[in-house]
């Protein structure tokens, strides 16, 4: 088994190909499995164009169990980091049927696998959607956990199968990443954010108003208990969140625990939607437009990490300011109007 091979699925979606960049850059080895039901094989080239290397990618839905079964009898990776799966909160909604058998079957799939084939070193893209809503800040680990939209259940819902098969076998070695709010793209202006369709995240909606793609910002709500009344969380630049995929890898080489290395990856600052935007004003030179509108059901006034235990079990700290993030964001912006075409 290749000590340095690191099988990623959904490696071309947004966090995905930016760990693909880490990775690499550190000297792993690679092979990415996607569908590109929500992403683009552009990426994938772009990230080859970043680190200089060529790395092997497979067409491939997770829960195509038979295919998934020949990779790993070809690769033969030595760990796994598990992002492949929807992630649209809003979507969830409407769509939770389709979230759970894309999130949660495509999982079991993952995992019947790994078994089988004896790879027991895994790390698993969750979310801070898995917190029970609390006006208690910062959200720590041990915070109570339940998720209130689709999305979020199939996260917890994988946390929980996760955490009963390493309960019983001791070979499995695993870490569960809650990520806050990932923000940011590469330095180059190669890969970053792409949604299809409308955004649903804040800075991608900021930098298309900037472009013109889009005439104005909706704020939602501004009459929070803040210090200007609009929400806020807690940004982590993408960069900084690949890093800490690296970090885990490492640390689940010594985590024998009786359950997953679990950490919130975050910055435990917190920055406000008008925050936001001026300081993506001061990047890009340009002016958001915004208008006030009515608060969203279910939105938290703030929302932010307790990172501690990621500095403690990792040695990872986010390190990107919000400077970077905005001038990071413009750039790719400004690159890629339309997302992931040909430059």
């Amino acid at each position: 088994m290749n000590k340095k091979k690191i099988l990623i699925t959904g490696g071309a979606g947004y966090i995905g190909s930016h760990t693909c960049v880490v990775l690499m850059q550190a000297g792993f080895e690679i092979v990415v499995l996607d569908n590109f039901c929500n992403s683009s094989e552009i990426a994938l080239t772009r990230v080859k164009k970043i680190v200089g290397r060529d790395f092997k990618h497979y067409v491939l839905d997770v829960r195509d169990t038979d295919s998934l079964r020949n990779v790993f009898a070809v690769e033969k990776p030595f760990a796994v980091i598990h992002f492949a799966g929807l992630k649209s909160v809003n979507e969830s909604i409407d769509q939770a049927l389709n979230y759970y058998d894309n999130n949660i079957a495509g999982t079991l799939s993952l995992l019947k696998v790994m078994k089988e084939s004896q790879v027991y070193k895994l790390i698993f893209s969750s979310s801070a959607t898995v917190y029970q809503q609390s006006t208690i800040m910062p959200i720590a680990e041990n915070s109570l956990l339940s998720a209130c939209q689709p999305y979020g259940q199939s996260k917890l819902m994988i946390e929980e199968i996760i955490r009963d098969i390493v309960k019983v076998d001791a070979n499995w070695q695993v870490a569960i990443l809650r990520y806050f709010n990932p923000v940011g793209n590469h330095e180059s202006g190669l890969i970053g954010e792409a949604p299809c369709g409308k955004p649903n995240n804040l800075l991608p909606l900021i930098s298309q108003v900037a472009s013109g793609e889009l005439a104005n910002l909706s704020i939602f709500g501004n009459d929070y208990p803040t210090l200007d009344g609009t929400g806020v969380r807690d940004y982590v630049h993408v960069m900084d969140l690949a890093k800490g995929h690296v970090a885990a890898l490492q640390a689940i080489e010594s985590w024998h625990e009786a359950l997953p290395l679990t950490v919130n990856l975050g910055t435990g600052r917190g920055y406000s939607v008008l925050e936001m935007i001026h300081a993506f004003e001061a990047a890009s030179a340009k002016v958001i437009p915004y208008k006030m509108v009515g608060r969203r059901a279910g939105d938290l006034a703030v929302c932010l990490a307790d990172p501690s235990l990621a500095a403690t079990l990792l040695d990872w700290q986010a390190k990107e300011s919000i400077e970077k993030i905005c001038a990071d964001t413009w750039l790719w912006q400004s690159m890629n109007p339309q997302g992931y075409t040909e430059i």
